[in-house]
């Protein structure tokens, strides 16, 4: 068994802390500054955010909003867009799984990766 005690940990702003990380899930502790946002972003996992303390407005492309606070527990499917505003000084567990996704950077072999990195190189030409 392994724990954490996430309240008692010292989380910095735009410092993520990674908890756990293993084949089947990874676990995450950020803190967000009162103002400041994960701006629109999307992850290959399926994510679950789990506001520690503080108050959020989540929203998605699609249009969907949340407004939330400590024990707001918020899924998102693979590729799902989506932000998290702190209304306040916020502290949230993020919990990605699988880990990593597929697509995901770190799951790619490494042919692969260098394939990637030619199609991007593409992208930017054109």
């Amino acid at each position: 068994m392994d724990s954490w005690d996430i309240n008692g940990t010292e989380l910095r702003p735009h410092a993520p802390q990674i908890l756990s990380s293993t084949p089947d899930a990874r676990a995450i502790a950020l803190a967000i500054p009162e103002g400041e946002s994960l701006q629109d972003h999307q992850v290959h996992e399926r994510a679950w955010v789990v506001i520690l303390d503080g108050d959020v407005e989540i929203t998605t492309v699609s249009g969907e909003r949340v407004v939330g606070s400590a024990g707001l527990l918020v899924e998102f499917a693979p590729g799902e867009r989506h932000a998290v505003h702190a209304r306040s000084d916020t502290r949230l567990l993020l919990l990605l799984t699988p880990w990593p996704g597929d697509g995901h950077p770190g799951s790619l072999s490494l042919e692969d990766k260098s394939h990637a990195r030619e199609h991007a190189a593409e992208h930017r030409e054109r």
